[in-house]
């Protein structure tokens, strides 16, 4: 099986600042894997890279076969990229429902198949909105609005879904939900996950990736990782094992 994604010497600098410094990294389809690293160590920079809302300084990223380093953003969300973003980006002043439908239509002009509706429905159901379709987006707890971008990602039926930092503001019972949702996406799609929650990371993730100043300090399943003594020092410290 080949790689969906693979990124090859990936460099992002702000003038002397290396956010992300010679990254080499692939993605298998099906695969959960989860990026994490202390503050400031790239993670975002990488993924919005990967995405396309910012251009590399060096490096390559492949997807599905194909150089997409030099495509737009939008030319990779029609390759099958979604993105949600760190900082929320619903439409506060629109319904759920409307909100959801936008990238449902996009989808339905680019490939067709199914009804507006459906297509709205079926993702807010999947993410537990859909009896708050009808109310404003603006006016959902910050935890909702983090799953509604959620469902406006999935609207799109991505091959790759990258949730950054998407449990934020979840209580404990929406974050079970949540990692239920992701391993029902994964059946479908590839799931890449930037997450702080580490009893989460280590319980979903099928491999992890460890950023550390802009470069990749580790890579391995969640138990290499947890044993990995750099990562120890850099970044995990003391990670208590996730409830059975």
């Amino acid at each position: 099986m080949k790689p969906l994604l693979v990124t090859k010497g990936l460099a992002r600098h702000f003038g002397g600042l290396k956010a992300v410094d010679g990254v080499d990294f692939s993605l298998m389809p099906g695969e959960i894997r989860a990026v994490i690293g202390p503050n400031g160590a790239g993670k975002t920079t990488f993924v919005s890279l990967i995405c396309g809302r910012i251009r590399p300084t060096a490096g390559s990223i492949v997807f599905d076969g194909a150089d997409i380093t030099n495509l737009p953003a939008h030319r990779r969300v029609r390759l099958g990229i979604a993105y949600t973003f760190q900082i929320t980006s619903i439409f506060p002043d629109l319904t759920v429902y409307d909100n959801v439908a936008l990238p449902v239509q996009r989808r339905l002009e680019a490939k067709g198949g199914g009804t507006l509706r459906a297509g709205v429905m079926e993702a807010l159901e999947r993410t537990g909105l859909a009896d708050r379709a009808y109310a404003l987006a603006g006016q959902l707890a910050y935890g909702h609005q983090r799953l509604l971008e959620v469902a406006m990602g999935l609207a799109l039926e991505p091959r790759l879904l990258i949730l950054d930092e998407p449990t934020q503001g979840l209580s404990d019972g929406e974050i079970e939900g949540f990692a239920a949702l992701v391993r029902e996406i994964a059946q479908s799609a590839t799931v890449m996950l930037i997450e702080h929650n580490m009893p989460l990371v280590m319980q979903l993730a099928h491999r992890i990736t460890v950023l550390n100043a802009g470069r990749m300090l580790a890579e391995g399943t969640p138990e290499e990782i947890r044993a990995n003594a750099a990562v120890q020092e850099a970044y995990l410290g003391g990670v208590e094992e996730p409830a059975a």
